[in-house]
């Protein structure tokens, strides 16, 4: 066990965790077991959630091993989850409306509230706003049928009741949720429509992964680096954004300009972000991961009820971490087959250079 690092700040009021830039995490501890103030409220009150009996099956340690091969996939096996899991909202559209019929995070159980987070003003603009009554809260909740510890959803202004579309908050909140943790291991993504998204009421997961992943390293080329964009060379291609430090505007804009081109496009799409280190055309896995990538993937849609049965393929899969339901796929999968059922869902080369060509216009 490695040293721990601790970031020894309280929570004031257990139900709002607030922060400020000032509690970004801009140096990971780097083979070192680290707690910041936002990975112990996550995971104390996460482990509470657990051993209160509020998931649908309980997590121990998964069994997980790494394929052969250049890419390291990471597989494990999660039985439970094929079988336990609430079933998914027949989608038909990438631009689907809000139901309010149907089920959505308002209707959870209140136990299953983990916190809300609430970033505190640090400009007079911010003040002002506040004073007024518009404080933008994300709610923090369990996933009752978590993938990995600390699965939570990232649910921002439930009550307004957004679609399964990106908003400019939704992608602030998920890269500060990142650097809110001094744990490189913490992720979060984002699933659209049609990208297997269970349901249509906005939200984003976050969860722990003791594991380095390809794509943390991964090789990329210059898109419009003055807009924090790139183009990752590793298998799946896919956009890149690149962001290291508390100014987010440029790479928040960024990324919502191109996921609501693919929206407007009906294209469906896939969201990873984790520390990472600086794009560059060699990977270098000794480069330092302080900064954030937020890995966008474009794919084909996937319309109806989702196939239970089937190997989805969705913001773990592509980021290189295989869940398995069944202990026979888990055993045998190699590379090369993860990779063929991968290959299946991505956006073909042709309309892939065309969406690049266009966010290049946009932006």
């Amino acid at each position: 066990m490695g040293k721990q690092c601790v970031y020894n700040v309280t929570m004031v009021d257990s139900t709002v965790f607030t922060y400020t830039n000032k509690d970004f995490i801009n140096d990971v501890c780097s083979g070192q077991q680290t707690r910041s103030r936002f990975d112990i409220a996550l995971r104390s009150r996460w482990t509470e959630k657990r051993n209160a009996g509020l998931f649908r099956y309980h997590l121990d340690d998964l069994e997980t091993r790494i394929l052969p091969g250049p890419c390291s996939y990471i597989a494990q096996l999660n039985i439970m989850r094929g079988i336990e899991r609430r079933k998914p909202q027949e989608i038909l559209s990438v631009r689907q409306n809000f139901d309010p019929k149907q089920f959505n995070f308002n209707k959870i159980n209140p136990k299953e509230l983990l916190f809300e987070l609430l970033k505190e003003s640090e400009s007079s603009c911010e003040a002002r706003c506040h004073r007024n009554g518009s404080k933008r809260k994300c709610k923090v909740i369990i996933n009752v049928s978590p993938l990995e510890f600390g699965h939570c959803l990232l649910v921002p202004e439930p009550d307004r009741c957004h679609p399964q579309i990106l908003t400019p908050l939704a992608v602030q909140t998920g890269i500060e949720t990142v650097l809110l943790s001094a744990d490189s291991g913490f992720r979060v993504g984002f699933n659209s429509l049609g990208g297997f998204a269970s349901v249509n009421h906005l939200h984003l997961h976050g969860y722990y992964l003791n594991h380095q992943l390809r794509i943390e390293t991964s090789p990329a080329e210059p898109i419009l680096p003055k807009k924090n964009l790139y183009r990752l060379l590793d298998f799946p291609v896919g956009f890149l954004f690149y962001t290291q430090g508390s100014n987010l505007d440029l790479t928040v804009s960024a990324v919502c300009s191109l996921t609501d081109t693919m929206v407007d496009r009906n294209i469906a799409h896939n969201i990873f972000i984790t520390r990472g280190c600086p794009p560059q055309r060699e990977r270098d896995p000794s480069s330092s991961r302080n900064g954030v990538r937020v890995i966008v993937w474009p794919r084909l849609s996937c319309f109806g009820a989702k196939e239970e049965s089937a190997f989805d393929v969705a913001l773990c899969e592509l980021a290189g971490h295989l869940p398995f339901k069944n202990r026979e796929d888990y055993e045998t999968v190699t590379e090369d087959r993860v990779q063929d059922i991968i290959r299946k869902y991505l956006l073909p080369q042709e309309e892939f250079s065309g969406l690049q060509k266009h966010v290049m216009k946009c932006l």
